[in-house]
């Protein structure tokens, strides 16, 4: 119901449709110290990661930000693992990613795109280009 009007059809396209949970926050017309932007592209980025590893078919990291702080309020971990390991995963996660808004954008390369430009993101959606660096999932 809240995402009926034309902004929030567009934030829901921007986040995977009614696949995932919608946090509210667009990403087209913010820069990449925003978190809307640079923590949806980088939790997709861990997510991608854990399941391209093989540590579980399905994944949804959700991630948490109070205005200001260098480390989010809250990270978590949604797979089809049994509930015991789940939380192991979710702990190896925050051990091996930084979640902090500067460590994110500079993983990312955020601030100095390589071979794509915002402008795509724009045009043809924020995931699923492999040109994207959030789209380059890592071996765990």
């Amino acid at each position: 119901m809240a995402d009926a009007g034309t902004t929030g059809r567009k934030i829901v396209v921007d986040q995977y449709g009614p696949e995932v949970p919608v946090g509210g926050g667009a990403f087209s017309g913010k820069d990449p110290t925003k978190v809307d932007r640079s923590g949806a592209y980088f939790a997709r980025f861990v997510a991608k990661s854990i399941v391209a590893s093989g540590l579980a078919a399905r994944a949804l990291v959700t991630v948490a930000y109070g205005i200001g702080q260098q480390h989010p309020e809250m990270v978590s971990l949604q797979t089809d693992l049994p509930e015991g390991r789940e939380g192991d995963l979710e702990s190896k996660i925050q051990q091996i990613f930084d979640f902090r808004p500067a460590a994110m954008i500079e993983r990312l390369g955020l601030r100095q795109p390589n071979g794509w430009r915002y402008q795509d993101t724009a045009a043809t959606g924020h995931y699923g280009n492999n040109r994207f660096p959030w789209e380059q999932a890592v071996s765990l």
